[in-house]
């Protein structure tokens, strides 16, 4: 169905192309990676429909006073990566992502299966790493349950983030393994369970993670500059780490997740730290959604949470 035009209700989405002559805020980058998944899936074709679900938004926070994000903000659309899965995939991945990065305050990536990780942190610079997610994504191997763990020892000298600068929130029962628990607890990585995250609320959450994450490479580790202002954050935002109701076309989606405020909430809060300066959004599989397409509108609706959360630094 045809949405419908009202000239004093503007739609979210539609930003000019990216001129790497002109400035801009942000930037959106589909990274529609899918090939190494460890469950079928057609990511691929998420980072096209979440640009469509963004129509059936306006730019606007009712603040007050309500402010028009196409208004506040320069915002731009660097179209998609060719073909991001393997390894000249990555170098391309690498290269836009950097070559975004040092034009804009903010990179946000679409996404594509949790593989995206790995080379758009590596290609915004980040010091420090922030996973909404319900998994540890520590697994051996190349696959979308690795990207944390790759971060850590697979990057090239420089690019490797330390563990003692990674937070997980989220991180759920029944959706990982001990192993992967010890190896996240060995390598001094700040995890934030599920149970823990609703105990003690989104924004003394985010207030720790932020301080840990974007308090810079410990002395020695060979990785990035200095810690305070140097500082770059990488935030994963795994929707997956949503409850399965409000998120079906999430492969690992399980009942009792995050409710869609709380993921919302979380990468508000998030994304208003002057460190942050890349996000990817990803384990959306738009094939395997609902009807509605609640899935993908609720990525989105992250897109829009990130840009809002910029506005208002």
């Amino acid at each position: 169905m045809a949405l419908s035009h009202d000239p004093l209700w503007p739609r979210g989405g539609g930003w000019p192309s990216f001129d790497p002559q002109s400035s801009a805020d942000a930037s959106i980058l589909g990274v529609p990676t899918w090939r190494t998944s460890l469950s079928p899936t057609g990511a691929h074709a998420t980072p096209a429909a979440i640009r469509e679900a963004l129509r059936r938004y306006s730019p606007a926070l009712m603040g007050p006073p309500a402010i028009d994000l196409d208004e506040a903000l320069r915002i731009v659309d660097a179209g998609d990566v060719d073909e991001p899965d393997g390894d000249e995939g990555i170098v391309r991945t690498i290269a836009r992502t950097a070559e975004l990065a040092a034009a804009t305050r903010l990179v946000i990536a679409l996404g594509g299966d949790n593989s995206l990780t790995y080379p758009v942190a590596q290609g915004s610079g980040a010091t420090g790493l922030i996973t909404i997610d319900a998994h540890f994504d520590l697994r051996d191997g190349v696959s979308n349950g690795s990207p944390v763990r790759r971060l850590v020892e697979d990057a090239p000298d420089g690019a490797r983030i330390d563990p003692r600068r990674i937070v997980q929130i989220g991180i759920a029962d029944f959706a990982n393994s001990a192993a992967y628990a010890r190896r996240a607890a060995d390598w001094g990585i700040r995890v934030i369970t599920l149970d823990e995250v609703r105990r003690r609320g989104i924004a003394d959450v985010t207030a720790e993670a932020l301080e840990i994450a974007g308090a810079g490479p410990q002395p020695g580790s060979g990785a990035g500059s200095g810690s305070g202002s140097g500082s770059r954050i990488h935030l994963d935002i795994d929707v997956d780490a949503c409850d399965r109701a409000a998120t079906p076309g999430c492969p690992a989606s399980v009942p009792g997740g995050f409710a869609a405020w709380e993921l919302r909430g979380l990468v508000r809060a998030l994304a208003g730290d002057d460190c942050l300066v890349s996000a990817d959004i990803a384990e959306v599989d738009a094939t395997a959604d609902a009807e509605d397409a609640r899935t993908v509108r609720l990525a989105a609706l992250c897109v829009l949470e990130l840009l809002a959360a910029l506005a208002l630094r």
